[in-house]
């Protein structure tokens, strides 16, 4: 059995160099070097608008309704709760909430497609080879982005990557705070990359998003730094997630392996199924 498994791999193996060697090579001479692992600088927060304060210092600019929304998870992360933080769902961050670097991430470059690989999130895919939009799109967290090489310097290489963000999926917000985007899905988000002039090991990201939950669109820096000496790890959000979902309520397994509240006064879940007389 080992046997035949181990020709398998080898006949797979041999496979792929055979086609490796057989494409025709990639011209990546225009293209920029941004490999390696990128991450938010220590001193940078999770929080959307880098140049405000998280909660309600970042001021977003929602309707009246996302506003009073926003306020009601403030105030359920006030007493405890999660406040429309679904990553305690395990769900997705999703864009543009990926975005804000909470994890590191890999940019793959290649002619057609820039591939973006995180610890957490699925991996984004960039299509710049030239597409339209799809007339029927189903939507994902990551949504479906298309991309445009732009040689900005005019030296002869592209420096500057703009990406447009379509068909996506909820729940979604723009952080860990609860910010909320509008239940419709409709967002549009558009990005721009681009390396510091004067160090290349420093990343832009000029991103704008609009959304039925905003008064206007809402455009943001952001900054990431390239990891000399990365590791990288496998992050799985089922494992040791310690949140219980009762019908819309979130309570926490206990060390002890207990259920208990996570908020003051928190009733018990409905336990219509269970004999309440069971000992």
């Amino acid at each position: 059995m080992l046997d035949r498994m181990w020709i398998g791999a080898v006949t797979l193996a041999v496979a792929l160099l055979t086609t490796i060697a057989g494409a025709p090579a990639q011209d990546m001479s225009r293209y920029p070097e941004w490999s390696g692992q990128w991450r938010k600088p220590a001193d940078v927060g999770n929080q959307w608008d880098l140049s405000r304060a998280p909660g309600r210092g970042q001021r977003p600019p929602l309707t009246p309704e996302y506003q009073a929304l926003y306020e009601a998870r403030l105030a359920d992360r006030a007493a405890g709760g999660l406040g429309g933080n679904y990553t305690a769902q395990c769900v997705p961050h999703g864009m543009p909430q990926m975005m804000t670097g909470i994890f590191p991430f890999e940019i793959v470059v290649t002619p057609k497609t820039t591939y973006m690989l995180s610890e957490y999130n699925e991996p984004r895919r960039i299509f710049t080879d030239g597409r339209d939009w799809p007339r029927e799109l189903e939507g994902t967290f990551n949504g479906y982005s298309i991309g445009r090489w732009i040689d900005d310097g005019g030296g002869g290489r592209y420096d500057v990557l703009d990406v447009e963000t379509r068909a996506l999926k909820g729940p979604r917000n723009f952080d860990q705070q609860g910010i909320p985007l509008h239940e419709d899905q409709q967002s549009i988000v558009k990005e721009r990359f681009f390396l510091d002039k004067a160090d290349k090991d420093l990343m832009h990201l000029e991103i704008t998003v609009i959304d039925d939950a905003l008064t206007q669109p809402w455009s943001v820096a952001k900054i990431f730094r390239r990891e000399p000496d990365p590791i990288w790890m496998f992050v799985d959000c089922s494992e040791d997630n310690h949140h219980v979902w009762v019908g819309k309520d979130d309570y926490f397994i206990s060390f002890d392996g207990y259920l208990m509240p996570t908020k003051k006064n928190q009733g018990p879940p409905d336990l219509r199924y269970f004999n309440k007389t069971q000992k």
